[in-house]
Parts: structure tokens; C-alpha cells; sequence
């Protein structure tokens, strides 16, 4: 029996072993020594910058210890439950496999350090924003205070509880679909965190905010993947090469995410030449250094481990430079929370930010005009860059189709550009960038997201080419794309959501539930919350559309008259909400709007009434898309209908048609003999 073979074959045992816990001990010891001490370096200036007080050793290095104790066990939970979800096969019964069920193991006892990490954080963090010492703040009245009063606190209080949602979750799941939902729990807990400190406040908080939710992500997955491959090698778990495979393309893919926003993030808060002269640049200098060595390290060191994989040597040697590689990436996560206790530099933002500028992130020095909605734009890193992303995959699928002598219809993949064009405009143009600001705007962007580009999208049958373009596994082989995008299509999720009543409350129920319940109101003064509404919108568009018009199959596939009473059903019901904004006398967000206090917005209820006439209107548009689309469905139809008939026809001699002209001709002799 190969060597391999016999690895793989070897059963994986429980958990990781104890090398592998003492090499996550110690990793999270060296970052929080490295945050300490790098936090030291400006430790007194943060607190007089502020006019506080110094409050005394233990908070001021307690923080950033507390800190990379939750964020160590957040990285081990996600990495581990990537690992179980995506990278460790399942059986085929849908039941994790021995070595899925450890790293599932192993990613509870990470989400419960990572809880009770962040619970920790609130009272230092409490202590920290008010310059006290950490004793002082212990007691429940003026703890809960704080907390009601830092929005920093409460997102790592929500942080604490959807970690301990993730412990409860990893204790029961035994199976591969609720392993993916827990991963995806576990990464909905960094997004609280991701909204506070440096990065949201201040001006051009937008794009360092959008470049931490990159940051943060590929850091987790990066980190948190390479433990739990090492993990997985200690283990001897199956598949090992393979593995090591997905990972390697993984960690390349979070590498670049990082690089490249980290680098983002860093000259939002200053200058080139500062990177030189302060703290908080030299800090950010040796956080890219290490993040070049670990990259280039551990790119060519997975590489060779890879190739002798098949040899116990392999398995040897990429347990030990995986154990020193994490090691360093632990130690560039305290370099990370020591770059975020240390002060930017003023010379970015020595000058006084106006009130659009605080709350959006940006000044809107004039009006809006159809020169600045089309050509004064301001990118958006999450959807600008989504946008562009779908937009190369898709042609990179093409490609690969034709390389292999296959064809795809052109017009989908004119769809497809116009559906991410639209993305892009709709978020990344003037609309993006006066959306927050102005009520019609950002009426024009919701219709645009939510009625255009879905249109466009599922014409383009984004399914239908994944699965040609992804092989399929193989027999005995892991389940690879192909197989999680099949089960992800026919799962009881999607088959609820794409029912037609499902999909009509969801698409037309938004409106309502969004503007009319003071929903809207709170969401103005988030930036998270403008990132989850264009979520929202684009995916009840898509999931509306699917069964309509859609290309791909849908889990409930409509008849032809179906699809139109849906579409015809929503019509009323755009109609009026367009119609009530119009009559509506209540400004939506009012407080918001006359909050940014721009000059040139002087009439708040006119500018909702324009918003109001859009969302009226814009509703023909999609319907006049959606009608040419199935009649060009039911044309296409009707002609393959028609072949199919014909090669049939050819194959048998018409025997169908001859036999029906035969039974006429029967009945025509019966009717002649009776009326003889």
C-alpha cells in the first residue's frame, strides 16, 4: 500500500493533539507579549491626545492583551470550520467525517475562548475610553453605563454573544449543510467589531471601513487556516494533498485581500511620508514586512510540502514550517491590535471635517446633477470590487468553456456585463456617492439594484455555467465546487426562498417594512447597515427574478402563466409605495438629513416626493425587461418544440402523423357507412 494511501487511511483521531494546543497557546502568548510591548511605544499619547487621564499599567496593557486572546480564538474558530465545511470531505450521507467532526471539536473550544475574550474586552475597553483604571469600572451600574454609551463596547458585548451562539452550534452540529451555516455565523461575528474604533469614525471612514472588512476576513481565514491545516496533518487526516491544495488557494487569495486593503486602510489614515516619521507608521511597516515574509514564506513552503506529500517526510516538514509560520502570523495579529491602540497621525485629518464629512464619510460640497450621478463618483471596495470580481469570473468560465471547444450563448454574456455595469454604477458612480445623502438618490440606487441588475443577472445563467465549467469530483474523491454549488441550489433553504410567495413578500414587503416602520431611520447612521440594505436588495431582486425569467432551473419551477401573474402581482404593490412616498407629508430620516446640514438640500419633502415619483416609476422598466424576456423564452421554446417534432418526424417516417391522418381516415369511413 502506497504511503498515501495508508495516511489517509489512517483513522483521524478527536481534536487536535497536544502539539498542536501548545502551538496555539504559545502563538497567542507571543501576540499578546508583541501587543504589549509594541502598545508601550505609545502608550501615554493615545490618553493625552483624548485629555485623559493615564489609567494605570493594567488597562492600558490589559486591552491589548484581552484583545488578542478573542481574536486568536476567533481566527482558530473560523479556520477550523472553513476547514470542516469546505476542506475536510463529508460522508456521503451529509454526515461530517471524523476529521470534520475535530476540527468542528476544536472550532467550539475556540468560539468559547473567543467569548469569553471579548466579554473581557468591555470592562478594558470601558476603562480605556474614560481613562480609568479598570478596577473603577467593575461595578454593574456604571459598567452598563459605559457600555450604553461606546458603541465600541456594544459591538464586542454582540460580538460575545454570537460567539457563544457559535459554541452552542458546534456542541450539535453532526452534519455538512449546518456546518456551513456555523461558519458563516462565525464570520457574522467580526462584523460588529469592524464597525467601530479607527477605522469608523472621522472622514473617509467609508473606504477604511470597507478595506477592514477585507482585512479582517482574509486574516481569519489566512490564520485561522493554517492552524487548523496543521491540525489536520497532526491528525493524519484524510485527503491531506488535497487539502493542502485548497488551502494553498485560500491563503493566496486572503493574502492579496489583505495586502491590498491593509495598504488601503493605512494611507486613509495618512501620509506616505509618515510611514517613516511616526509610531504609528513604523508600525504599519512592520505589519507589511511581516505580511511579505509570510506570504512569500509560506506560498513556497505549502508548494514543496505538497509535491512530497506522498512521503512521511512531507507530512513532517509541513508540520514544522507550518508551526513557524504560524507562530509569525500570530505575532503580526499583536502588531495588528498594537496598530490599533496607537493614534493615527494628525496630518491627514488636521483639518476640521464638516458634518457630511463625519457622518458619511465624505464632503458633498454641491448638488447633485446628471454629470455628477454619471461621472463623479467614489469607489465602493465591497460592491465596486464585487461588481468587477463577478464580472471577470464569469469570463473567465467562458473562456475556459471555449478553450475546451465548448460553446455559451453570447447574449448571456451581455447579460451578465450589464447586470455587474449596473453594480457597479449603482454603487461606485455619483448614485453611490450621494445615495446616503440624498433620499432620491438613493431611491434611484434601490431600483437599480433590486429591479435592473437582478434582471440582468439571471438572464445570464450564472448556475447553469458554473456547473459546466466546474468537473465534477469524481468517485471516492472530496465533493469540490460542483458539488457544493448542486447542494447549495437544491437545499431547503433556497427551495424556501424561491417559492413564489416567499419571493413576492420578500421583493415587494422590503419597501414597506424598510421606510415605513422608522427601520430606515436607524439604518442612515450606519455604515454597515447602507452595506446590508444593498445586500438586501439585490438579493430579494435575484431571488424574485430566478423563477421568473431566470435561465438556470429553478428548485420551483413556474409555469408560463405563473411567472406572469407574479410579475403582474407586484405591480400594485410598487405602485403604491411609490404613490404614499409622493403623498406622504413625514420626511423619512429627516433628523438625518437635516444632520448633514448641506446648503444646497433645502427641501427635504420635495426631494422624498422625486424619490417617490422613481420608485413609481421605475417599476415599468423592469416589467417591459421581464415581459421581452419570456416572450423570447416561449419563442425559443416553441422552436425546439418544433425541431424535436421534426427529428422525430425524419427518424420515424412521420409515423406520429400518419398514424393521426389514419384514425381520420377510419372515422371519416364509419360516418360515411351510418349515413348510408
Amino acid at each position: 500500500m502506497p504511503p498515501e494511501t495508508a495516511l489517509e487511511n489512517e483513522p483521524a483521531r478527536r481534536g487536535p493533539s497536544s502539539s498542536v494546543g501548545v502551538l496555539i497557546v504559545t502563538a497567542a502568548v507571543l501576540a499578546a507579549i508583541v501587543a504589549a510591548a509594541l502598545t508601550a511605544l505609545s502608550a501615554g499619547a493615545s490618553y493625552a491626545l483624548l485629555g485623559l487621564p493615564d489609567p494605570g499599567p493594567l488597562t492600558q496593557y490589559g486591552l491589548p492583551v484581552v484583545r488578542v486572546i478573542a481574536e486568536s480564538g476567533a481566527v482558530v474558530c473560523i479556520g477550523s470550520l472553513l476547514f470542516a465545511a469546505f476542506c475536510i470531505p463529508a460522508q456521503r450521507s451529509g454526515a461530517l467525517a471524523a476529521d470534520g467532526y475535530a476540527a468542528v471539536r476544536t472550532a467550539g473550544w475556540a468560539a468559547a475562548v473567543w467569548c469569553v475574550g471579548a466579554v473581557l474586552v468591555v470592562p478594558f475597553l470601558a476603562a480605556d475610553a474614560t481613562g480609568r483604571p479598570v478596577g473603577d469600572v467593575l461595578n454593574t451600574e456604571v459598567l452598563f453605563g459605559l457600555v450604553d454609551a461606546l458603541e465600541q463596547a456594544k459591538a464586542w458585548l454582540i460580538t460575545a454573544v454570537v460567539a457563544f451562539v457559535v459554541v452552542l452550534a458546534c456542541r450539535t452540529v453532526l452534519s455538512w449543510g449546518w456546518t456551513v451555516v456555523t461558519f458563516g455565523l462565525s464570520l457574522l461575528a467580526l462584523f460588529p467589531v469592524v464597525a467601530t474604533g479607527h477605522s469608523a469614525s472621522g472622514g473617509s471612514h467609508d473606504v477604511a471601513t470597507n478595506s477592514l472588512l477585507f482585512h479582517l476576513f482574509g486574516a481569519a481565514l489566512w490564520v485561522g487556516g493554517l492552524v487548523a491545516l496543521v491540525a489536520h496533518a497532526a491528525r493524519r487526516g484524510a485527503h491531506l494533498p488535497v487539502v493542502a491544495r485548497r488551502y494553498s488557494l485560500i491563503a493566496l487569495v486572503s493574502w492579496v485581500a489583505m495586502a491590498l486593503s491593509g495598504l488601503i486602510n493605512a494611507f486613509v489614515r495618512m501620509t506616505p511620508e509618515q510611514l517613516f516619521t511616526t509610531t504609528y507608521g513604523l508600525l504599519m511597516l512592520l505589519k507589511i514586512a511581516a505580511l511579505v515574509v509570510l506570504g512569500v514564506f509560506g506560498y513556497f513552503q505549502r508548494r514543496s510540502a505538497v509535491q512530497r506529500i506522498e512521503e512521511r517526510a512531507g507530512v513532517a516538514a509541513l508540520l514544522r514550517l507550518g508551526a513557524v509560520e504560524a507562530l509569525v502570523m500570530f505575532a503580526t495579529i499583536g502588531i495588528a491590535v498594537a496598530l490599533g491602540r496607537t493614534p493615527p497621525p494628525d496630518g491627514v485629518t488636521r483639518d476640521i471635517p464638516d458634518r457630511a464629512e463625519l457622518l458619511i464619510g465624505y464632503p458633498l460640497p454641491e448638488p447633485p446633477t446628471a454629470f455628477r450621478l454619471l461621472f463623479d463618483g467614489r469607489f465602493d471596495l465591497v460592491y465596486g470590487t464585487l461588481a468587477l470580481a463577478l464580472a471577470a469570473l464569469y469570463l473567465l468560465g467562458v473562456r475556459r468553456l471555449r478553450q475546451r471547444g465548448d460553446s455559451w450563448p453570447v447574449g448571456r454574456t451581455i447579460a451578465w456585463l450589464c447586470g455587474c455595469a449596473t453594480l457597479l454604477v449603482a454603487t461606485s458612480s455619483g448614485i453611490g456617492k450621494y445615495a446616503p445623502a440624498v433620499f432620491s438618490v438613493h431611491m434611484g440606487q434601490h431600483m437599480l439594484l433590486s429591479m435592473l441588475a437582478p434582471v440582468f443577472l439571471v438572464l445570464a445563467g450564472p448556475t447553469s455555467l458554473a456547473l459546466r465549467v466546474f468537473k465534477p469530483a469524481g468517485k471516492e474523491q472530496p465533493p469540490g465546487p460542483r458539488e457544493w454549488l448542486l447542494a447549495f441550489v437544491h437545499s431547503p433553504v433556497t427551495r424556501v426562498l424561491t417559492n413564489p410567495i416567499v419571493a413576492l413578500v420578500l421583493f415587494v414587503g422590503s419597501f414597506y417594512a424598510l421606510y415605513f416602520t422608522g427601520l430606515f431611520d436607524v439604518a442612515l447612521t450606519q455604515h454597515w447597515a447602507h452595506l446590508a440594505m444593498n445586500a438586501h436588495f439585490l438579493l430579494v431582486g435575484y431571488i424574485f427574478y430566478w423563477p421568473v425569467i431566470g435561465v438556470d432551473p429553478a428548485p420551483r419551477p413556474l409555469p408560463p402563466m405563473g411567472k406572469v401573474g407574479l410579475v403582474f402581482a407586484s405591480m400594485p404593490f410598487h405602485a403604491f409605495f411609490g404613490i404614499a412616498l409622493m403623498m406622504s407629508s413625514t420626511v423619512i430620516g429627516g433628523d438625518f438629513y437635516r444632520g448633514l446640514d448641506l446648503g444646497w438640500m433645502t427641501d427635504l419633502l420635495a426631494d422624498q416626493r422625486l424619490g417617490g415619483g422613481l420608485a413609481w416609476a421605475s417599476g415599468e422598466v423592469p416589467l417591459v425587461v421581464v415581459m421581452l424576456a419570456l416572450l423570447v423564452q416561449w419563442s425559443r421554446a416553441d422552436n425546439r418544440a418544433a425541431r424535436r417534432i421534426d427529428r422525430k418526424a425524419d427518424a420515424d417516417g412521420d409515423a406520429e402523423l400518419n398514424a393521426y391522418n389514419e384514425m381520420l381516415r377510419r372515422l371519416a369511413e364509419k360516418d360515411n357507412q351510418r349515413s348510408s
